[in-house]
């Protein structure tokens, strides 16, 4: 299963450029597609779904053009958007079951079997008869990767899912997705949570201002910032300066005043040391290269 995109891009009424020109080559297993809010992932991801038809530019899953083959395509994914909503009057396996007639799944037995399946792979099968808008947030959004699921999808497609869970659920929504991505399906998680794809995936990109910044490996951008964070003791006089003048990524208070993880080039002027980078100093310290980069043109 591979998804082709070449040089889409999406323009809306109001003269909004969403997608700019986008090329890129997404295979099985878990991507993650990371970028601040506005960046044009939402647009992209209904782009791929179906619901939104791309101002130029071409996109085929597993060889299938995305607009000639509208019907067909939509029979192999699985989406959760980030508006995730259902009817409050239906209980849990109440919903799930309308999500799998509509996903075509006519065999009222064959239906029911694959609703308690997916209940229990989410964990909510205790919650069966309890009514959908009484589930907490997090097992909402669990309701929400099964209802994705139910047809068996070759491509999942969800955006933002993590938003507003609690780190217990967080991770225990990352863990269902990693679980789900090695039987041989295409997951596509569109996040601004960089904590999301640092853990779960094995290829990214990365979206900025509606263009595509970076696309490789989560290890390929961190090697890139090796050198470039660095942990600064500062005074107090000297933390407000620090602020100005380096993307700052953390601070801690010590006794004798402050210290402050940056992404920087160079300190000039200021004691510290460089450590070891992860993804979210990667992601600012790219981010601000191509801002930097895209203002100079």
């Amino acid at each position: 299963m591979k998804i082709s995109i070449e040089g889409l891009s999406k323009i809306y009424p109001n003269g909004n450029r969403a997608i700019n020109d986008i090329n890129l080559e997404i295979n099985e297993g878990m991507f993650g597609l990371l970028g601040p809010n506005g960046a044009g992932k939402s647009s992209l991801m209904r782009i791929l779904v179906t619901l939104m038809k791309p101002s130029s530019g071409k996109v085929t899953i597993d060889g299938l053009d995305l607009v000639k083959n509208r019907k067909e395509i939509r029979k192999m994914l699985g989406y959760l958007p980030q508006d995730f909503r259902f009817f409050s009057k239906l209980k849990t396996y109440e919903f799930l079951d309308y999500a799998a007639r509509l996903s075509g799944i006519k065999n009222r037995k064959i239906r029911a079997e694959q609703v308690d399946r997916m209940l229990e792979e989410v964990g909510l099968f205790e919650a069966r008869d309890r009514q959908a808008n009484r589930l907490s947030g997090g097992m909402k959004r669990r309701l929400g990767i099964a209802q994705a699921l139910i047809n068996s999808p070759r491509v999942i497609i969800v955006d933002e899912p993590t938003t507003g869970l609690d780190p217990e659920e967080r991770i225990r929504f990352r863990n269902l997705l990693s679980t789900i991505s090695t039987n041989d399906v295409t997951i596509i998680l569109s996040t601004h949570i960089v904590g999301d794809i640092s853990s779960t995936c094995t290829s990214m990109a990365l979206l900025n201002k509606g263009k595509l910044a970076y696309t490789g490996s989560p290890d390929d951008i961190v090697s890139q910032a090796n050198g470039k964070v660095w942990l600064i003791k500062a005074t107090e006089s000297e933390y407000m300066e620090i602020n100005e003048k380096y993307p700052v990524i953390s601070t801690v208070p010590t006794p004798e005043g402050w210290e402050i993880q940056v992404v920087a080039d160079q300190i000039n002027g200021y004691y510290g040391h460089n450590i070891d980078p992860n993804l979210e100093h990667a992601y600012v310290y790219f981010m601000e290269n191509q801002l930097n980069q895209w203002s100079a043109v």
